[in-house]
C-alpha cells in the first residue's frame, strides 16, 4: 500500500520491522524502487537481498532490469540475464521483452535483436519494445523495417506501436511513410492520444511540412508542456523564429508552465533573433524556476548571450555555472571564436584541458574559427594537428574547411589551396567557397576562377558564389566578365539571396532590405541617414564604389551603398534609443567592406557603441574602431 502511494520510507520502515520477510516482501520493494524513480536504491536492496541469501525469482529479476536501464549498468544487467537462463526463464515472453528493452536501452542493439529473433512467442509489447530501440539507437530504417514486418505477421500496432514508429519516419525524412501511418492512426482512432498527437506534430515538422504540424497541433484534443516543446522546436527547426518565441507566450496563457526543454527550444531563437530582451526575460524565468543547475540550459544561455553579443554576461553565466561538460565549453570558446577574442578562447581551451574535460570535433572547430578570426596561423596549426594526435579525433570537412579559412585570410593561398588538394576527404563547396572567399580579399582571379569552376559544378545555383566572383571582376575593373556571370545567372534561374538587417527595438523585432521604403518610419529613417552620411564625409568618409556591381556613374554607386540594409537599421536605432545606448543589429549576409567602414565613421559622428553580427562573425564599432582590426 505504501509503496503504491509513492511513501518509500514508511514503506522501507515497515519493511525493516517485519520479522519475517519472505521473496515477495523483497519483490514489492525492489519494483516501488523502480517505479518510483530511484534505481540506486533498487540495485542496492536488490543486493542487500542477496547478501542475506534470499535466493530471486523470476519477478525478482525482471523487477531489477529497469533499474539496470535506468543506470545503464549493462554489466550487472548481463548477470541477471544470466541468472534468468539458468532458471530457465528467458523463453518467457515477459522476460523476454524484458530483456531486449535492457540491452537497446543500454545501446547493445544487436544482442536485443538476437534475443528477440529467438524469442518463442512474441507478443505487442515485445515489437514495440525493439522498434523502440532500434529508434532510440539511431537505426530508423530497421525500425520502419520491424513495424512492417509485424503487420505482416498478422500483429496489429496499437497507439504505443505509431507513437515509438514515427520519430523513425522524422528522423529520415519519411514523409510519405509517415502520411500512411497517420492514417492508420485515424482509422483506429488514436487521434485523441496526446502522445500519438505529439508524434504526429513531431514528424510533420522535421519533414519540413510545419503548416500540417500545427493545424494537428490545434486540433489535440489535450495538449501538454511535451507538445508545446514540439511545436516550438518545429517552428525553430522550419525557420519561422517569430512563431517559436510566440508559441512560448501562447503556451503560458493556456496556463501550461514551461520545463527546462522549452528554456533550451527557446534561448536558439532568441539568438537567432538578436532578441536580447527576450533572452533576458527568458533568463530570469530559469531563474526563478531553479534550472540554473541544468548544465543544458547554463549552455544555452552561454551560446544566446554571445549571439546577441554579450560576450561579458556569457563569461559571467558560464563561470557561475554549478557543474559543466564540454558542450558548455564549446558555447562559451565559440562565443569568443565569433567575437574575435581569439587568444582568450585558446587560453580557455587550457583551462579545459585542466580540468580533464576531453574536447570533442565542435570543441576544435571553436578553436579553428577563433584562431581564424584573429589571424593565429600558427596556432591554428596546431591545434589543428593535435585533434589526431592528442586526442584521437579525426578532422572532418569542417575542421579542414575552418583551416582554408584561417590560412586563406592570412594572404597563404596556395597553402590553402594544397591543403584542399591533398587532403583525404572529397572537398565540398564550402571549402572551395572559403578559397574563394579568400581569393576576394586578396585579389587572386586566377586561384579565384579556379575555386569557383569547382563550386559551380558542385552547387550551379548558389547566388553567393557567383557574386563572390563578380566581386573579384569588378574589384579589378572587369566589367565584361561580370555581365557574362550576370548573363549565365539570368540563364540558369539562379536567385540572389536577399540581403536583410534587424533591430530590436523595445523588445520589438524590426527587419529592413535593401533600399528598403515599407517601414513606417521610412522617411525620418532616410532624413537621419542623410544626416549621418554628411557627418561622415566631414570626418573623412568616401564611398566604396568599387563594391557596385555596375558599370554606371559614381554619384549613382554611391546612392546604392547608401540604402544598403544595415546602415537603414542603424539610421532606426540612433533615431529610436536614447543617446548613448548601444545598438544592436544582425545581417544575414557578410557586412559589405562599405558598410564596415561606414558604420566605423557613424560610431564617431554618433557617438554610439554599434555591435554588428553578420553571417560569420561580431564586430563591435566604437569610437571610429572595430574590434576585428579590419582583419575580416
Amino acid at each position: 500500500m505504501y509503496v503504491k502511494c509513492g511513501s518509500l520510507e514508511i514503506a522501507r520502515q515497515v519493511f525493516d520491522g517485519m520479522p519475517k520477510r519472505d521473496v515477495v516482501s523483497w519483490n514489492v520493494l525492489i519494483a516501488g524502487y523502480c517505479q518510483n524513480g530511484h534505481p540506486h536504491e533498487a540495485l542496492a536492496f536488490f543486493n542487500e537481498m542477496l547478501a542475506e541469501g534470499i535466493k530471486p525469482n523470476s519477478i525478482t529479476l525482471i523487477s531489477v532490469l529497469p533499474a539496470c536501464v535506468d543506470l545503464f549498468a549493462l554489466e550487472q544487467g548481463k548477470q541477471i540475464h544470466a541468472c534468468l537462463i539458468r532458471r530457465g526463464c528467458e523463453s518467457h515472453v515477459v522476460v523476454g521483452s524484458g530483456l531486449v528493452d535492457m540491452y537497446a536501452k543500454c545501446g547493445n542493439v544487436n544482442i536485443a535483436c538476437k534475443l528477440f529473433e529467438r524469442m518463442p512467442e512474441k507478443n505487442i509489447v515485445s515489437w514495440n519494445t525493439i522498434i523502440t530501440g532500434y529508434c532510440q539507437n539511431g537505426y530508423a530504417h530497421a525500425a520502419l523495417t520491424f513495424f512492417a514486418e509485424m503487420q505482416v505477421k498478422g500483429i496489429k500496432p496499437d497507439s504505443t506501436t505509431v507513437s515509438n514508429v514515427l520519430p523513425a519516419c522524422a528522423t529520415v525524412l519519411a514523409l510519405q511513410q509517415g502520411k500512411q501511418i497517420h492514417c492508420y492512426i485515424i482509422r483506429n482512432g488514436f487521434e485523441s492520444d496526446v502522445i500519438v498527437g505529439t508524434a504526429l506534430v513531431d514528424m510533420y515538422a522535421k519533414c519540413r511540412n510545419i503548416k500540417i504540424a500545427r493545424k494537428l497541433f490545434e486540433i489535440m484534443p489535450q495538449q501538454n508542456v511535451v507538445s508545446w516543446n514540439t511545436i516550438i522546436a518545429g517552428y525553430s527547426q522550419n525557420g519561422h523564429p517569430h512563431e517559436a518565441l510566440t508559441s512560448v507566450i501562447d503556451m503560458q496563457v493556456h496556463n501550461i508552465k514551461p520545463n527546462a526543454i522549452t528554456v533550451v527550444s527557446a534561448l536558439p531563437v532568441c539568438a537567432d533573433l538578436l532578441a536580447l530582451e527576450q533572452g533576458k526575460q527568458i533568463h530570469g524565468y530559469v531563474i526563478r524556476s531553479g534550472f540554473e543547475s541544468d548544465f543544458v540550459v547554463g549552455s544555452g544561455l552561454v551560446d544566446m548571450y554571445a549571439k546577441c553579443g554579450h560576450i561579458g554576461i556569457a563569461r559571467q553565466v558560464f563561470d557561475k555555472m554549478p557543474t559543466r561538460n564540454v558542450v558548455s565549453w564549446n558555447a562559451m570558446i565559440l562565443g569568443y571564436g565569433i567575437h574575435g577574442h581569439g587568444k582568450v578562447a585558446l587560453t580557455l581551451f587550457s583551462q579545459l584541458q585542466q580540468t580533464g574535460t576531453k574536447p570533442d570535433h565542435i570543441t576544435f572547430i571553436g578553436i579553428l574559427t577563433a584562431c581564424s578570426h584573429a589571424g593565429l596561423v600558427d596556432e591554428g596549426w596546431h591545434y589543428f594537428k593535435c585533434m589526431r594526435s592528442d586526442y584521437g579525433l579525426e578532422p572532418k570537412l569542417e575542421h579542414y574547411a575552418c583551416l582554408v579559412d584561417l590560412l586563406g585570410r592570412a594572404g597563404h593561398l596556395d597553402e590553402a589551396h594544397d591543403i584542399i588538394k591533398k587532403m583525404p576527404l572529397k572537398p565540398d563547396s564550402v571549402m572551395w567557397g572559403a578559397l574563394l572567399g579568400a581569393c576576394k580579399i586578396h585579389s587572386n582571379i586566377e586561384l579565384g576562377e579556379q575555386a569557383a569552376k569547382h563550386i559551380f559544378q558542385l552547387e550551379p545555383n548558389n547566388a553567393g558564389y557567383y557574386l563572390l566572383l563578380s566581386n573579384i571582376y569588378a574589384k579589378a575593373g572587369r566589367w565584361e566578365d561580370v555581365a557574362k556571370l550576370r548573363t549565365i545567372m539570368r540563364e540558369k534561374e539562379v536567385k540572389k539571396q536577399p540581403g536583410y538587417s534587424f533591430i530590436e527595438v523595445n523588445k520589438e523585432v524590426h527587419t529592413f532590405l535593401v533600399g528598403d521604403r515599407s517601414h513606417p518610419q521610412s522617411e525620418k529613417i532616410y532624413a537621419v541617414l542623410e544626416t549621418l552620411h554628411g557627418k561622415m564625409k566631414e570626418a573623412g568618409y568616401v564611398p566604396n564604389t568599387n563594391l557596385v556591381l555596375q558599370d554606371v556613374e559614381e554619384n549613382r554607386k554611391e546612392e546604392r551603398l547608401c540604402n544598403h540594409s544595415e546602415k537603414l537599421a542603424i539610421a532606426f536605432g540612433v533615431m529610436n534609443t536614447s543617446p548613448g545606448t548601444t545598438i544592436r543589429i544582425m545581417k544575414n549576409l557578410r557586412v559589405c567592406n562599405d558598410c564596415h567602414i561606414a558604420t566605423k565613421f557613424i560610431s564617431k559622428v554618433a557617438g554610439r557603441e554599434i555591435i554588428v553580427r553578420d553571417k560569420n562573425r561580431f564586430h563591435h564599432f566604437k569610437d571610429g574602431l572595430c574590434s576585428c582590426r579590419d582583419y575580416w
